[in-house]
């Protein structure tokens, strides 16, 4: 029954004069009961938020910043294939399936970015940055880095998927998905896969999937976290890569692509690098996915 229950119901239709008009001051109540309808909205909604944070175990004290309603467009056109919500993320049962992801501010998670702008490419995401209690400050820039508010947030129904993103002192980015009955995922390669595969199914090819993955972890592990002679090393790897096709993982773009390009912007590499590497990130550019990340880093 409470999810039946509409706050439409609680408004009060005044009826009008004999003679069809209806007194200023009446108008005047009922526009003033429409914004107090509206306000209970959102502040269900709110609350709906911090409900759904404090179950998560460690997501405390968390404020609501941001939320954005996207428009679904009829595909991803750079990605090839279909995906289908209820075969990845078990049956729609009429709550918001919602991806809670905690993140360090020191840190953020630039590839999760341009997966959540493709994602809102696809779906109808209802977008919400919080802030934890462990974290004293956060650039503005990292509060509005999923977009602005929508004034449709309070309809939680309209939505189809959920992306909340909770800055916190995390020593390693987590995400929980139905956080009742499944473990955090860890790391943001190992999201970014999870993330990825709402947006394309992986190539069924299992040499060209091994090549994705491993991509992704020398990006996460050497590109951005590895040593000077690593990097280096990925580098001289990369321009051989794009040497040979425009993609790192065959003809079609791919996470592969994503996670690299990220951990190149996040770790200062894009600034001396080698021919075939600057076209790569330049048609990188133009596709016009990855200036969630690039602001984040002005």
């Amino acid at each position: 029954m409470e999810g039946r229950f509409s706050f439409a119901k609680l408004k009060y239709v005044f009826p009008p004069f004999q003679n069809g008009d209806v007194d200023p001051a009446v108008k005047a109540l009922e526009a003033r009961q429409d914004e107090i309808l509206r306000k209970l909205y959102e502040l269900k909604a709110a609350v709906e938020g911090l409900a759904k944070t404090v179950t998560t175990p460690d997501a405390d004290l968390d404020v609501t910043v941001s939320s954005s309603l996207s428009s679904q467009s009829s595909s991803c056109a750079i990605f090839k294939g279909t995906t289908n919500l209820d075969a990845l993320l078990g049956e729609d049962l009429g709550a918001l399936r919602d991806i809670v992801i905690n993140a360090n501010p020191a840190q953020p998670p630039l590839t999760l970015l341009v997966l959540h702008g493709l994602l809102c490419q696809r779906y109808r995401v209802l977008s919400t940055v919080h802030v934890h209690s462990s974290v004293s400050s956060v650039p503005p820039q990292l509060l509005s880095c999923l977009g602005p508010k929508h004034a449709d947030s309070y309809a939680r129904h309209m939505f189809q998927l959920g992306f909340t993103l909770i800055w916190k002192d995390v020593p390693k980015l987590e995400m929980k998905f139905s956080v009742c009955n499944m473990c955090p995922i860890e790391g943001e390669a190992n999201v970014a896969r999870f993330l990825f595969k709402l947006l394309a199914p992986y190539p069924s090819d299992p040499a060209l999937a091994t090549l994705v993955d491993s991509w992704v972890d020398t990006g996460f592990y050497q590109l951005a976290d590895g040593s000077t002679k690593e990097r280096a090393a990925v580098l001289r790897a990369l321009n051989s890569a794009l040497g040979r096709g425009p993609w790192l993982s065959g003809p079609e773009f791919s996470l592969a692509d994503i996670a690299c390009y990220c951990c190149l912007l996040q770790n200062g590499s894009a600034s001396s690098i080698a021919a075939n590497v600057q076209g790569w990130m330049k048609s990188c550019e133009n596709l016009g996915h990855f200036g969630p990340a690039k602001l984040l880093l002005k």
